[in-house]
């Protein structure tokens, strides 16, 4: 009996420590609310959000207001962190916060003085919010003292250009991160050069030299409603509404991911979602053409004070396609990680069939597929004969997605082999691009590329579009991407025709009298058929100027002669306004995309001094400045006790549980011992992670509904505290009685 009643005790006190087994449901007073049930019956409500997001679109500049307003649902304070995308080229100018009738501008700082002013307000119980960038595409929205029945809204400005693809100028605006698989070893900040000995690592600092984007961990993946329990989640977090103006008349106007109510003339379009609002389980991408598009080049021109800004548009010659017989080596690399089970690795199957198809017989090709390592069908290239080609086809057929998502091996492979005599070298990478380790792709893309060119398909319907388009950069290509969610057997044959050269290579600029300085990018990429580019840059006097655009059309010299009349004062449209932050966006982009393909101009200290200054100049959201706003009062008498949580998201449209941690584990931590689950190993021996539904580390193994930080930092509410002490007191008392009453017994013999 008394081993019974021990171990009674022990099992109740141990279960108020681990939560397993929950389970989501949405409180219908509270939209967006998520309330997590443990088996106890504790209930934990997490942070709440509605995203109102409208775009301007004039031309093709957009101008884009994000409104995040934080819900807590709770009877105690929180602090909140909400991890959401951004477009990949948006160039943040602006953020203000809302609480009550209290409006605070935010401040533009270098990232560790934003970090120390957060840290200080959040101590001292004041609202604040913090805007941290981790990648071109991936932020932080970080938020003090969320406190009960008071919102905290804060308002986020960016402007980007709109580029053309395929012949439609093609809007993305992102709404969901996508899990990202870190690889053993990257994510890690390098060694402090005074302390070798102790381990330590560097802080995320403006003024200090890391050497890549990797200069620490990933932001923790926040917990995944949806592996099972999708329909729990709020289905209307997301509104949006698109105000369009042109000079020329809108020819079409339509979406492929979500359904629109449009409305307007032929000049002005508006366009809304046609269920008022939506989850943000996937991008929104909107496609548009313009009548009367004959020009093949136009400019804009601002005027900031003293200094000028252009704007440069230029697009290929619409030339009848020739057919291409220089023999081509294809090297076709495929992602079948675990993220891509379902719809992407069908999608994936589609898109090879058609283009294996269309190798003629004087073609080379190969077929690489990775997921925990890398596998080739074949030693090295083979011919396009009929049989080759089913062999091709076969493998393709038996693919099946699982594992982690270990690209650089794969990389590696794809450009290990001598290249065959007087052929073209051409590697389609077909990805989600959930990984975490950017920097080292493309580093090593820029390495081992050695003339190539690299055509990227993102697969999904919320793809690493950063990574995929710098990759395409790098290697003199495109990226185009496949929504297996839409239509997928027409975007995969469309996108499978597209393994072709480009229309206009080598392009130069001859400003001839005019005086520009500080153009971007610095390399011009190929065009192809239907694409564009923004060429921006400083200018300095005013008046017609001429200049001559350069380049070759298949190989034979082509020139566009272009006069430009540059302004004296901003007498041109409101728009161009945002020239300058667009201009400073793309000088940002050259700089760190020169930390990724390093060149001997600036040293690394250089280049981070470089961004950092533009982001402070420009007011503008880098790796190395974040916005940070303060309120005036006091709103949380206890922030000691506050415990930290995030803002659940939805899983993206599209994927499996494949894609993410198995979904018992809520937002746990797993040792490296741990056997690793399908979807999130590493090669054997490896401590490889995957920040999907939870991180996996060496941290520990208990589990958490509330994810890995509050796991590991926050403190119980008041009424837990009070239940795990009053319950420890009534087994003490009970173990008193029970050493008592054996005293007793023990004195009776």
């Amino acid at each position: 009996m008394t081993k019974f009643i021990t171990c009674l005790i022990t099992f109740c006190l141990t279960s108020q420590l681990f939560i397993p087994g929950a389970y989501a449901v949405v409180r219908n007073d509270l939209g967006g609310t998520i309330e997590a049930h443990a088996q106890d019956g504790k209930k934990f409500d997490l942070p709440a959000l509605k995203t109102d997001l409208e775009v301007d679109v004039e031309a093709d500049l957009a101008r884009v207001t994000v409104i995040q307003t934080f819900i807590n649902p709770t009877k105690t304070p929180l602090h909140a962190t909400y991890l959401f995308p951004l477009n990949k080229d948006a160039a943040v100018h602006g953020m203000k916060m809302e609480i009550g009738d209290e409006i605070v501008e935010a401040k533009i700082k270098k990232i560790e003085k934003a970090k120390k002013i957060f840290k200080k307000a959040k101590k001292e119980g004041k609202a604040a919010s913090l805007l941290v960038q981790h990648r071109p595409n991936m932020f932080t929205q970080k938020i003090a003292n969320l406190i009960p029945e008071l919102p905290i809204k804060v308002t986020l400005e960016y402007v980007q250009t709109i580029s053309k693809v395929d012949g439609d100028y093609r809007l993305v605006v992102p709404l969901i991160v996508g899990p990202r698989y870190q690889p053993s070893g990257s994510g890690r900040a390098p060694m402090v050069a005074d302390k070798p000995r102790t381990g330590e690592v560097k802080k995320v600092r403006s003024d200090t030299a890391y050497g890549q984007w990797e200069i620490e961990a990933l932001p923790e993946y926040p917990l995944v409603f949806g592996l099972d329990i999708q329909p729990n989640v709020d289905r209307e977090r997301v509104s949006i509404k698109v105000n369009m103006k042109a000079g020329v008349p809108f020819t079409s106007v339509l979406s492929n991911t979500h359904e629109l109510d449009i409305s307007g003339d032929e000049n002005h379009k508006v366009a809304t979602l046609a269920g008022g609002r939506t989850i943000d389980n996937r991008d929104f991408v909107l496609n548009y053409r313009m009548a009367g598009e004959n020009t093949q080049a136009g400019l804009l021109a601002h005027r900031n004070g003293k200094e000028g800004y252009f704007s440069l548009l230029i697009e290929p010659p619409a030339i009848p396609q020739t057919k291409d017989i220089t023999p081509r080596e294809m090297v076709f690399v495929l992602d079948t990680s675990g993220s891509m089970e379902g719809e992407p690795i069908a999608a994936s199957k589609v898109f090879m069939r058609h283009a294996l198809s269309r190798l003629r017989p004087n073609d080379y090709f190969r077929i690489i597929h990775f997921g925990d390592n890398a596998t080739e069908l074949t030693n090295g290239p083979v011919s396009a004969t009929q049989n080759n080609l089913g062999l091709g086809l076969q493998r393709i057929n038996s693919l099946r997605a699982q594992g982690g998502t270990e690209i650089v091996p794969a990389i590696r492979r794809a450009f290990s082999s001598p290249r065959i005599n007087k052929t073209l070298r051409i590697v389609v990478f077909l990805t989600d691009g959930y990984i975490g380790n950017e920097s080292a792709v493309l580093k090593l893309i820029n390495r081992e590329i050695n003339g190539a060119r690299i055509y990227a398909f993102g697969i999904g319907a919320s793809v690493n579009r950063y990574l995929l388009s710098e990759m395409g950069r790098v290697g003199r290509g495109f990226a185009r991407y496949i929504d297996p969610t839409e239509q997928p057997e027409e975007a995969a044959i469309k996108l499978a025709h597209k393994l072709e050269t480009p229309v206009l290579t080598d392009i130069s600029i001859d400003w001839k009298q005019l005086k520009v300085s500080e153009v971007t990018p610095e390399v011009i990429p190929d065009l192809f058929a239907g694409d564009s580019i923004r060429i921006q840059g400083k200018f300095e006097g005013e008046g017609l100027g001429t200049v001559q655009v350069k380049g070759k059309v298949k190989g034979r010299k082509a020139s566009l002669p272009l006069q430009l009349n540059l302004p004296q004062d901003n007498y041109y449209e409101e728009s161009t306004s945002a020239i300058p932050l667009i201009w400073a966006r793309s000088k940002i982009s050259d700089y760190m995309r020169q930390l990724n393909t390093p060149t001997k101009r600036f040293s690394d200290d250089e280049l981070k001094f470089k961004v950092t200054t533009l982001g402070l100049n420009h007011s503008l959201v880098t790796k190395w400045t974040s916005f940070v706003a303060v309120s005036r009062r006091v709103v949380n008498p206890q922030p000691e006790i506050t415990p930290d949580t995030t803002v659940p998201l939805p899983m993206v449209k599209g994927t499996t549980k494949n894609a993410y941690p198995p979904s018992g584990e809520g937002n746990s931590t797993k040792t490296a011992s741990s056997a690793p689950a399908t979807g999130t190993s590493g090669p054997a021996g490896s401590t490889s992670s995957i920040l999907g539904n939870g991180t996996m580390t060496k941290t520990g193994t208990t589990p958490s509904i509330l994810g890995d930080n509050m796991a590991a930092n926050s403190v119980p509410e008041p009424e837990t505290l009070l239940g795990l002490s009053l319950l420890m007191v009534a087994g003490l008392v009970a173990m008193w009685f029970i050493r008592r009453k054996a005293g007793i017994a023990s004195s009776s013999t």
